[in-house]
């Protein structure tokens, strides 16, 4: 259930052209901070609106719209159980179906008023209007999506038949399919206008007034809405190439994108009826399924429990205020925290470098990607130039870093190096300056041991790309003070990041995790497993990407340097692996080449990799990197790395990428049996959405 519950308020509005015009506008009574959902009693609202309007002959037309800044997001997933019988189930997506197919029944034109966020059904209820007004991006609809997908669903309450007949199946399967699966990539205003999802973009400033000179000009006959006419049969290729597509992103992982695609499919050949039918059936289906178990577990760990700020110390102890930020380092990484502190702290931002070419290189880095900003819309070009030359400076000195109020530490992986940088900062900076290291492996009290105040140092770890990846790790060395702590995480909460606290530990949390998994891999192929059989095999889990795409993504010199700090602390566990070793003496950045059969490993790193002649099925080769992904993570939990699996999940989902459906990795452990064969017990005895 809903905390709040959203309500259609009815209005009319006395057109002296066009008479009387019902204007309905949904609304939860809070702030646009809470947004409009649909619920039962949402639903028992609008059907009294629709009740009334109904009843009133001298109604000529129909305008729904959304509280300031929303319109709808869709269903309250919370509010969804997934123990509900079957039939129940259905009866969901019949309830949906239902009340939204009374308002295209309606007798007068009617027009949705898209003034902001509309996601999942309140993408839909818009579909089943005449005519559809979208406010302009920035400040207007900045965010419209059918997300379900993503949440292992299917939209349904008419996304798929709508959709499809409206702007045809290549739309369609953008909007439903590709959207969701590129990390729930949403469109704006001008992106849902282009494709045919709305009539008109009107400025927000305007909108709700223009909307109804609109709707009056339609009544009247003053104006005629003209679509380009759009054939919704999707052809043999399109189908092909779609579920192609979709195997190389979730194999077999996730049912919601191939049920999706079907129903796009149909959509030519059923009638609105069949076609509503159908996606109750399939909604029913996903809502009994495992994958969307795990995506109301991973909903609510990254919508609620996440914005809590679990591990932050009390509220009581207040994080220092921040007015200017250093950064050393003036690379990728560093570069990229400049642009994103600059942009959220709209302070100075000064970053410094041994050379002066690698921080020109770092500062045209920068305004290169405001410039990008600018064109796309999303920036105003003075803006972009402040940011960009005034904001953020860059040094070879330490000169400008003594009124910092905290600096990041962004320079190569050795604890010599980023020891001395720290030493140097604290005869620069003031004594209440926090230092932070982006280390993805080393130990930070090692870091910090030569300092006067070892206090000030917290690790504040990014996952590459920063843009993209929302985690932080911030991790506790032995002596960080309490008040460094909340700094830290009240820093996260500023970029908008999620931030997870993490024991001062090898390699922490996300990178252990992942090198465990690699782990696996690597024994399977040590003892004789083909190359591509593995990569194939673990791939069809799911996850975002093959583990040696994600190897040439970190890189085979990183993925190594931070095998080899785990080797330093567990040996037994963390064996360096020869293979790598050779791949990486050999100057490789990529394991996977193109060739004329396709994608293979590349055959220089199969002649350098050391093998037996042992072979697997699929099977074993999951069982065998899943079995030590479990262990690995009941003893991260033992030793109190995280507090909780909540926190393990949070950071494979936000750090690594790993899919909502699977509910991060804990969940799929406990679902599949692994954990209780690897550890003797599931990582969720009581459930997986018992409250902590």
């Amino acid at each position: 259930m809903a905390k709040y519950i959203m309500t259609c308020k009815l209005n009319f509005y006395e057109s002296k052209k066009a008479g009387k015009i019902a204007i309905v506008t949904m609304d939860n009574g809070q702030s646009y901070n809470v947004p409009n959902t649909w619920g039962v009693e949402a639903f028992e609202s609008l059907n009294k609106v629709l009740d009334i309007v109904e009843s009133d002959p001298d109604v000529k037309g129909w305008l729904l719209v959304g509280k300031p800044f929303i319109f709808n997001v869709g269903a309250d997933i919370m509010s969804v159980d997934p123990d509900m019988s079957r039939e129940d189930a259905v009866q969901i997506g019949r309830m949906g179906h239902k009340s939204f197919k009374r308002i295209m029944d309606l007798k007068i034109p009617t027009l949705a008023a898209i003034n902001g966020a509309a996601m999942g059904g309140g993408v839909e209820v818009g579909l089943y209007h005449d005519y559809r007004t979208i406010s302009k991006s920035p400040g207007g609809c900045d965010h419209y999506a059918l997300p379900e997908c993503f949440l292992g669903l299917v939209p349904g309450w008419g996304g798929t038949q709508l959709v499809t007949k409206l702007a045809g199946p290549e739309v369609a399967i953008q909007l439903i399919i590709t959207n969701p699966l590129n990390m729930n990539a949403m469109i704006n205003s001008k992106k849902a206008f282009e494709m045919g999802l709305a009539d008109r973009i009107i400025p927000p400033a305007e909108f709700v007034d223009d909307s109804i000179k609109l709707l009056e000009n339609i009544i009247t006959g003053e104006e005629k809405i003209e679509r380009k006419k759009v054939d919704p049969r999707m052809s043999d290729e399109l189908y092909n190439n779609t579920k192609l597509a979709i195997m190389g992103r979730v194999h077999s992982g996730a049912m919601a994108p191939y049920r999706a695609l079907d129903l796009i499919k149909g959509a030519a050949d059923w009638s609105l009826d069949e076609g509503f039918e159908q996606e109750n059936q399939t909604l029913a289906d996903m809502i009994k399924s495992r994958q969307f178990l795990s995506s109301v577990y991973s909903f609510d760990l990254t919508q609620r429990r996440a914005k809590k700020l679990p591990g932050r110390p009390p509220k009581e102890v207040k994080g220092y205020s921040i007015n200017k930020i250093g950064i050393i380092g003036a690379g990728l990484m560093a570069s990229q925290m400049a642009l994103l502190f600059a942009q959220r702290f709209q302070c100075p931002v000064v970053m410094k470098d041994i050379k002066q070419e690698f921080v020109d290189k770092g500062l045209a880095y920068v305004r290169d990607q405001l410039g990008k900003r600018v064109k796309k819309g999303k920036m105003a070009a003075a803006d972009a130039k402040w940011m960009g030359e005034d904001l953020i400076t860059g040094t070879v000195t330490y000169d400008g870093f003594e009124d910092c109020d905290f600096v990041i530490e962004a320079v190569f992986e050795e604890i010599s190096i980023k020891q001395k940088v720290f030493g140097e900062l604290e005869q620069v900076c003031k004594p209440e300056c926090l230092f932070l290291t982006n280390t993805s492996s080393l130990d930070i009290s090692e870091m910090a041991k030569f300092l006067k105040d070892p206090s000030r140092v917290v690790g504040f770890h990014f996952f590459n790309p920063i843009a993209v990846l929302p985690l932080v790790e911030i991790i506790k060395a032995e002596k960080t003070s309490e008040v460094a702590l909340a700094t830290a995480f009240d820093v996260a909460k500023k970029i908008k990041k999620t931030p997870v606290l993490v024991k001062n530990a090898p390699a922490f949390l996300v990178n252990r995790i992942l090198l465990a998994w690699m782990d696996g891999i690597f024994q399977c192929i040590d003892e004789g497993a083909d190359f591509m059989q593995v990569d194939n095999a673990v791939a069809d889990l799911g996850f975002p990407m093959s583990p040696f795409t994600l190897a040439g993504l970190v890189g085979p010199a990183i993925a190594l340097h931070v095998q080899e700090t785990l080797n330093a602390a567990w040996p037994e566990r963390f064996p360096v692996s020869e293979g790598l070793k050779n791949l990486v003496a050999k100057g490789k950045k990529q394991l996977l080449v193109f060739t004329d059969k396709g994608v293979d490993v590349d055959p220089e790193i199969k002649q350098g990799w050391p093998q037996g002649n042992k072979s697997f099925t699929d099977q074993e080769i999951k069982d065998r990197v899943l079995l030590r992904v479990a262990q690995e993570i009941d003893l991260i939990l033992k030793e109190g790395i995280v507090s909780s699996p909540k926190d393990v999940d949070t950071g494979v989902i936000m750090g690594a990428g790993w899919p909502f459906f699977m509910g991060g990795i804990t969940p799929y452990l406990d679902q599949m049996g692994y954990s209780e064969k690897a550890c003797g017990r599931k990582f969720h005895p009581k459930g997986l959405l018992a409250q902590e």
